[in-house]
């Protein structure tokens, strides 16, 4: 009886151990040579920013139109300024890692009015956007 207990507990063990070493996702690394897009939405007296609604459908929506040149996006959501009591300059910032800035622009001309038409639905922010090349990454 105690063998079967002991069983028991260790088949429990390894089935939970299994279940929450699968959960772990190794996060991509930015690389030299990939291009990011980052996406800034400006804070400021009156705006507004659904990060919800951006992080659960619009974002995954461009990564969509981008495709496999896409190596990974990231959403940073604004906490503060330069201090806990500074107001936080970007609401939110999108960044888009690409490996061809070229395909990358013509996925978003060809898709530019189903992007645009989105910002309704999470923002009444016009968003700043910067193009930057990885030159050294560690």
């Amino acid at each position: 009886m105690p063998q079967l207990k002991f069983l028991t507990l260790l088949c429990a063990f390894v089935c939970l151990s299994a279940c929450k070493s699968a959960q772990h996702h190794k996060a991509p690394a930015p690389e030299a040579g990939l291009f990011k897009v980052s996406v800034f939405y400006a804070n400021g007296e009156g705006k507004t920013f659904d990060m919800d609604y951006y992080e659960k459908k619009h974002m995954p929506m461009v990564a969509g139109f981008i495709g496999d040149n896409l190596k990974f996006y990231e959403v940073d959501k604004g906490v503060s300024g330069r201090t806990e009591k500074d107001p936080v300059p970007f609401l939110a910032i999108g960044h888009f890692y690409v490996r061809d800035i070229t395909a990358y622009n013509q996925a978003i001309a060809k898709n530019r009015d189903a992007i645009i038409s989105d910002f309704k639905f999470y923002t009444n922010i016009q968003p700043t956007v910067q193009i930057s090349e990885l030159v050294q990454v560690r």
